[in-house]
């Protein structure tokens, strides 16, 4: 795109002779797209990255088939977490649980079906006619404390306790955290917000009970509530992000201006691309999610660029003398190229993610390819008719102008020092390229070594980080207290419930009432893997096989129906199986947990031992589905996971090729069509791909695995990269056309575009490396990885690229001269 093509001449006259129409056209057009602002609405959390998974699926349907059974008929569920130092069992604390509970019972706009706590075994220990929760609240207010610690032991020697913490001590019949269970009665039209809206009532409810203060010693904990927390998590990060990152940005950004005036139109150019990408989500309908996270830092990190670079070139053809319309037309004609191959290149890499499985990424490909356009857009064009318009503004009315020379003019620091790395490149560029080739190859060997990961808690703040920051920040700033943070401490602490100790295989097959199924399911207990909890070589399993071998040695009704129908004596029925079924279903209410009634559905949840291998229980599980006659598919949060992980790793392949394999064609179709040779496109690929090379190993080094936020990072470096090797590229191609000496050319190009390179690296490491802060773990190693990105692309452009030019032109030479040897 020379300053020949109409195009760039048509936009060229307009931008110099109408500036102030441009100007009024992109506000009007970002005061459309501002409306859709409103409509932007948050999503959070990992089921970004598991919809559409076939394990997923499998574990929405049997959560959707056991309902019932799981919630005793309930349509929402929540726990109650209670805590206390002392005893959570003293009779007073039971007296108050089981206050708590009749309150919760009898409050109708609560809808509460039912709710269960140690407090009811203890009670009904005392007297096992306390039907009711008023009767057994009457049972333990009359005991006395020695009859109460005699009945909180016989509960607990029938294993009829409850969810009762790791600390409990028979002797002393004490414990310091128990669980509450709340079931809701729901109609079947009520949503998660209906769920949500009770579950706050709750919180009131306890919080009104005398010793209990709701998210310390009594935490109300759901889905819905965690949901909202988590969302809430993604605005408190904002909150302390976005001013820290806003005030480093302009810091930097001022120093590479060094003008108030042109700051603001730089600034304000930032804030309209963000406000054209985010309005036109909001049209669109397209939430903010933990995916689209990286979107804020790559239209920053490139828009930065463009406008350094534009301001920057701009004033070198007005330090020559040029004045306003001619010095904004040469600027024009030279960066326009470049530009559109930076935003062609990066849409490309960008592309990429539209071949990865998960839709979370395949979105973000698409919104940060629009936002790519949209910048190349408002900085191409808004931009440079904005600094025409002011400054024959400013020269109108004699306003003055502040810092007008151009970063890395040749009496600066910058256009001092870089050129060092021209001089060092020309000793002997093809031993450098060699060098560094060899050496990337050895670091990307080693990056291949990256750690996968994926898991809920992913996504969840470090209660560390937390703590320190409301401790070091002011009310309005701070974070809020997060009550799944605690919950899950508890959990992990008091009840080891922290790590996923279990898996399921659930089997949604008719049929489960043939005559062969309890056969088929028993099969699926013996002899289980190395990974699975075993005793008597039988896997430690919950199932409707475990309710029926224990129903049978302590129930006669479900013992005559298991003999009556075991032909082999082996226990375990081998016809009229829906008799057994139903003898069970009225022995044990827990059967529905495990059994759906219309006997259509059933699951196997297995035990996992301590030292379990995730993947290798996930294969182990997936073994046994695949053994089983019946319909069976392995599923749950850790078999979820690991099909996140083993999908992660495909498709960073699969995405970082096709990355490679666009933006090759695309740099050298541009190079081939505006410059007239594709090698420059090649020349360009090789800083890129050293940049990216060294990302990998340093996300090794550092530890930082490889997850689904961060997955679209190596062809998001690809493109990053090639931002920063096309400026100097195609400064250089241009310089090349005034001198034949490449060395020359270089330096001049070095010192003039790399001094806008340089003012671009620091605002962007500092402004998006300043995403370490965040409270989510995964934004804040994204943002490492994102400064990072920058930082190499930046060397590689100064350091590499020089010595790749002049191995290129030596070569070059080297073939001319053997072609005119006679």
């Amino acid at each position: 795109m020379s300053n020949n093509d109409p195009i760039t001449r048509g936009i060229n006259r307009l931008i110099v002779g109408h500036p102030w129409k441009v100007v009024v056209g992109f506000l009007l057009a970002t005061v459309v797209l501002a409306g859709g602002l409103g409509a932007v609405e948050q999503e959070a959390g990992g089921g970004q990255y598991t919809a559409g998974l076939e394990e997923e699926q499998a574990l929405e349907d049997m959560e959707a088939e056991f309902e019932a059974g799981i919630r005793s008929g309930g349509g929402a569920s929540a726990v109650i977490v209670i805590s206390d130092e002392r005893n959570v069992l003293s009779k007073s604390s039971l007296e108050r649980m089981l206050l708590l509970q009749y309150r919760l019972e009898t409050r109708d706009r609560l809808r509460i079906s039912s709710t269960t706590s140690p407090a009811d075994a203890v009670a009904m220990a005392l007297d096992p006619d306390a039907r009711t929760v008023e009767g057994r609240l009457r049972a333990v207010t009359s005991a006395t404390q020695q009859q109460v610690q005699h009945a909180v032991r016989a509960a607990a020697a029938d294993d009829g306790l409850g969810a009762v913490s790791e600390d409990f001590s028979e002797g002393s019949a004490s414990a310091s955290v128990v669980q509450m269970g709340v079931s809701y009665d729901l109609p079947p039209s009520a949503d998660d917000d209906d769920a949500l809206a009770l579950q706050q009532r709750t919180q009131g409810v306890v919080d009104g009970v005398d010793g209990y203060d709701e998210g310390e010693n009594a935490i109300v904990f759901s889905t819905e509530l965690t949901d909202q927390e988590v969302v809430g998590v993604l605005g408190d990060t904002a909150i302390i992000v976005f001013p820290a990152a806003i005030l480093l940005i302009s810091f930097f950004l001022l120093l590479a201006y060094r003008d108030p005036i042109d700051l603001a139109g730089g600034v304000l150019t930032l804030a309209m691309t963000l406000v054209w990408v985010f309005g036109l989500m909001g049209y669109l309908g397209i939430p903010f999610s933990d995916a689209l996270t990286p979107i804020l830092p790559l239209l920053l990190a490139v828009g930065i660029d463009f406008g350094i670079h534009i301001i920057n070139r701009y004033r070198e053809e007005r330090d020559n003398g040029k004045p306003i319309g001619e010095a904004m037309e040469i600027t024009g004609s030279q960066l326009s190229a470049a530009f559109l191959i930076v935003a062609a290149t990066t849409v490309a890499s960008l592309a990429a993610n539209l071949a990865s499985p998960f839709d979370a990424l395949q979105e973000f490909g698409i919104v940060a390819s629009i936002g790519l356009v949209f910048t190349f857009l408002l900085f191409a064009v808004f931009l440079p008719a904005g600094k025409v318009a002011t400054d024959r503004f400013r020269e109108r009315f004699g306003i003055p102008t502040f810092g007008t020379a151009p970063l890395g003019h040749e009496n600066s620091f910058i256009g001092r020092t870089l050129p060092v790395s021209v001089r060092f490149a020309k000793v002997a560029p093809v031993v450098i390229v060699l060098v560094v080739a060899v050496a990337t190859g050895g670091i990307a060997y080693y990056g291949t070594g990256i750690d996968t990961e994926f898991s809920q808690d992913a996504f969840f703040p470090e209660e560390d980080r937390v703590e320190r920051y409301q401790e070091v920040l002011p009310d309005p700033i701070a974070p809020g207290d997060y009550s799944f943070i605690k919950v899950n401490r508890v959990l992990e602490d008091d009840f080891d419930q922290g790590v996923i100790g279990s898996v399921t295989v659930f089997i949604d097959d008719i049929d489960i009432r043939s005559d062969g199924a309890l056969r088929d399911l028993d099969r699926a207990h013996r002899n289980p893997p190395e990974t699975f909890a075993t005793t008597d070589r039988r896997a430690e399993a919950n199932s409707v096989v475990s309710i029926m071998r224990a129903q049978a040695d302590t129930d006669s009704e479900v013992n005559n129906a298991v003999r009556r129908n075991d032909r082999t004596g082996d226990g375990v029925p081998d016809r009229n199986v829906e008799e057994v079924y139903d003898a069970l279903f009225e022995a044990d209410e827990e059967t529905g947990v495990y059994l759906t009634e219309d006997r259509t559905a059933t699951r196997i949840e297995y035990q996992l031992t301590s030292d379990a291998d995730a993947s290798t229980a996930t294969a182990n599980a997936r073994e046994i589905a695949k053994q089983l006659e019946l319909d069976a598919t392995a599923t749950g949060e850790l078999v979820v996971n690991q099909a996140v992980i083993e999908l992660l790793t495909e498709s960073s392949i699969r995405s970082l090729g096709v990355a490679f394999l666009l933006t090759t064609i695309v740099l050298v179709a541009s190079y081939r069509l505006l410059e007239g040779r594709g090698v420059y496109g090649l020349l360009n690929l090789f800083p890129v791909l050293v940049g990216v090379a060294v990302l990998a190993g340093s996300m090794r080094l550092f530890g930082i695995p490889l997850t689904p936020i961060n997955a679209p990072i190596f062809a998001l470096s690809i493109g990053l990269g090639v931002d920063y090797t096309v400026h100097l590229m195609h400064r250089y191609v241009d310089e090349r056309e005034t001198t034949d000496d490449p060395v020359e050319a270089l330096v001049i190009s070095i010192r003039g575009t790399g001094g806008a390179l340089t003012g671009s690296m620091l605002t962007t490491v500092s402004g998006i490396g300043i995403l370490y802060l965040a409270l989510i773990p995964v934004i804040s190693e994204y943002g490492i990885l994102i400064a990072l990105g920058v930082l190499y692309a930046y060397l590689a452009a100064i350091l590499v690229l020089p010595p790749t030019i002049l191995a290129w032109e030596r070569v070059r030479t080297i073939r001319r001269s053997q072609e005119h040897v006679p």
